[in-house]
This record gives structure tokens, C-alpha cells and sequence, in this order.
């Protein structure tokens, strides 16, 4: 590859972010206070994750998240791992593990309660690109594409026998469910301890996590194939977008006719879901890549690139920190002439326009959190 880097990469993996901290909270406030019965039919219902089966426009943005962790793989690693030995890079890889899990732990908000009971090991984005990271890296240093698509559809395999045969497709049934159960027990989100020292289980709460963990790997690993024909086709940059369109387009239609055997759950992250959700991640990088590093439309994209080159800032500080008391502080007394409703959606908009401009303020002084 040349020594420009990716911008639409970039460009993607701001959209994901301004996706997530900034356009759906303020979008989906403003259409909840209009109140359309057409707007919430159609906008606000894509602005939400599908409650069990089904799949929608906002039950993209973390596999989006995984899979563009995964197309940087094929230039960082061979190149650390051709400066430095083998177990200099494991090292390396366990310790952004490492670092990536704990940050996801952070982002529960509950660390400084000082109460075990109240923090949950596995149960967030940034812990399941951790895992599914640390999966991924042997498939991408290891093997060769074609046996790395081995290695997926093998993985997608052992996922789904046990999925079917023990358990059921419910949310309190599935097989994943009962792992999590099994192994995290007490440190399983949203658990608590009873008096007698058993855990209890939120009835509600229906994500997976530990089994799922094989499938996290599965759109890590499309995000890397991805960065294998990026890196192969530079000198042919025309052709490789259009390997990508043919490749998203082969994924979505795989992943519809398994749909119709077993339907899309994102919060198990099945593999009906896993292989359509990552021909969507396909299919949206061929567009950015064919217009901005083929046509060479280069310019006004940087506002998209303060979150793109912090992705892991723009998430935790989006996650963390609720810049409304600012707001709050700064716009008191407005709602008297708005309306209560509207005086939340303009806080809503002030808290993503801080964000927005501590994102712009480290960007311009080349300030980057790298994991």
C-alpha cells in the first residue's frame, strides 16, 4: 500500500462513530418530541436495535465498528512482526487485549464503586472487538486468504451446532445464553446476588457474549479479508472496489437464505446476522473506498475524521462523560420558551456539539489515543 493512509477507512469509521455519539441521540430525541406516526414507522425505528429477530439500521454500527478493526489488520501486524519476533508481537496484541477490555469495563461506569457485584467482566463493543481481535490475529498472520475463509465458515460452524441442537432460539433459551450464565455467573451483566448468595439473572437482559465471542472473531476476520484485497489490489484500485462490491453483495445474499433457516438476532450474533451484517460492512466500504481514495474525492471530509482518527476517544468519552450539566448550565432558562421536551433535545445537541469540538481540538493537535 502507499504511504497515504486509508482516508476512506477513516472517513467510514467516523460515520460509525458520528453514528453513534452524536446523530442517533440527537435524531432519535427530535423525532420522539415531533411524535409522526410516519417518521417513528419508518426513522426512529431503524434509530433502535431490533428486540429480537430481525435486523435494523442501528443493529449495523457495532459490527461496522468490528469489521473496520479487522481491515487494518493485514498492514499493521506482518509489518510489526517483520521488525520485531514473534513473541514481541503476541505481547503487543495480548497487551491491546488487555487494554481494550479494561477500557470496556471502565465505560460500565461501576469500577469506582469499589464493589465487585457491581462490575461486569463481558458486555460491551470495546470488549467484543478485544476478543474478537485476539481471535482473529492467528487467522491473518497464519493463513492465507483462502484458508482464512476456512477458518470463518469453520467458525460459523461451531457456533451454530450447538445453537441448534441444545437450547431453543428464545432469549432466555439459546445456548450462548446459558454460557454466559455458566461462566461469567455473578459478573454477568445486569446479575445481581440474592441474600442466600445465589445470582439472579435480569429476565430482560438477553445479549451473549461468551460463545458469541466465535462469531465477534467471524466479522473481524471479514474486516481483515477486506484489508487482504485492499492491500493486494492498490495498484488496481478500480478493480478492488469492485471486488468489494461483489463480495458485500455475495455476503448479503448468503446471509438472507440463511435468514430464511435461521433468522438474524443481533444480540446473540448469530450467523445468519454475522455473514449479512459484514456483506453490508462490504458493501459500504466499496462505496467509500471507490469514491474518496478512487475518484480521489478527498475534500470535506475532515469534520468526519475528528472521530474517525480517535474512534476509541470519541467512544468512551460519548460513553463516559454527559456534558448536559454544561449545557444545562450554560442554557438554563430557555425552556420556558421551548417547551420542556425541546429544552432535552437542545441539551441533547449542545452535549454532542462539546464532544464535537474536543474530538476537533485533539485532531488539529494531532493528539490520537492509539490501543
Amino acid at each position: 500500500m502507499k504511504n497515504d493512509r486509508l482516508l476512506s477507512l477513516d472517513v467510514l469509521r467516523g460515520v460509525d462513530l458520528f453514528m453513534l455519539v452524536a446523530l442517533q441521540p440527537v435524531l432519535r430525541g427530535i423525532l420522539l418530541t415531533i411524535d409522526n406516526e410516519t417518521l417513528n414507522s419508518t426513522l426512529l425505528y431503524h434509530l433502535d436495535h431490533a428486540q429480537w429477530e430481525g435486523f435494523r439500521a442501528w443493529d449495523l454500527v457495532m459490527p461496522l465498528f468490528l469489521f473496520m478493526s479487522g481491515v487494518t489488520m493485514p498492514f499493521s501486524l506482518p509489518k510489526y512482526l517483520k521488525q520485531n519476533s514473534n513473541l514481541a508481537m503476541w505481547k503487543r496484541v495480548l497487551k491491546r487485549f488487555a487494554i481494550l477490555f479494561a477500557l470496556g469495563i471502565l465505560v460500565q461506569g461501576n469500577v469506582l464503586s469499589l464493589n465487585p457485584d457491581a462490575v461486569y467482566l463481558y458486555s460491551n463493543t470495546l470488549q467484543a472487538i478485544a476478543t474478537g481481535y485476539l481471535l482473529a490475529v492467528p487467522l491473518t498472520l497464519y493463513l492465507k486468504p483462502g484458508w482464512q475463509v476456512v477458518a470463518i465458515a469453520a467458525l460459523l460452524i461451531t457456533y451454530t451446532i450447538p445453537m441448534t441442537l441444545w437450547g431453543d432460539w428464545s432469549p432466555q433459551g439459546n445456548f450462548a445464553c446459558e454460557v454466559d450464565k455458566l461462566i461469567l455467573g455473578r459478573f454477568r451483566d445486569q446479575s445481581q446476588i440474592a441474600p442466600d448468595g445465589s445470582v439472579i439473572f435480569a429476565p430482560w437482559y438477553d445479549y451473549t457474549w461468551v460463545w458469541s465471542s466465535l462469531t465477534f472473531c467471524c466479522t473481524v476476520a471479514m474486516g481483515s479479508l477486506a484489508g487482504h484485497i485492499i492491500k493486494r489490489g492498490n495498484d488496481n484500485r478500480q478493480e478492488t472496489a469492485l471486488l468489494l462490491l461483489a463480495t458485500g453483495t455475495a455476503l448479503v445474499v448468503a446471509g438472507l437464505l440463511w435468514d430464511c433457516w435461521q433468522p438474524m438476532i443481533k444480540r446473540v450474533w448469530n450467523g445468519s446476522m454475522t455473514i449479512y451484517s459484514g456483506g453490508l460492512c462490504y458493501l459500504l466500504l466499496a462505496l467509500f473506498y471507490w469514491w474518496i481514495d478512487v475518484k480521489g474525492h478527498r475534500k470535506g471530509w475532515e469534520w468526519l475524521l475528528y472521530y474517525g482518527c480517535n474512534a476509541i476517544t470519541a467512544y468512551l468519552i460519548g460513553e463516559i462523560i454527559n456534558f448536559r450539566s454544561i449545557a444545562q448550565s450554560l442554557l438554563h432558562g430557555t425552556a420556558q420558551y421551548i417547551g420542556n421536551e425541546w429544552y432535552s433535545v437542545l441539551l441533547t445537541i449542545a452535549n454532542s456539539l462539546i464532544l464535537f469540538f474536543i474530538l476537533r481540538l485533539l485532531y488539529k493537535h494531532k493528539i490520537f489515543l492509539k490501543v
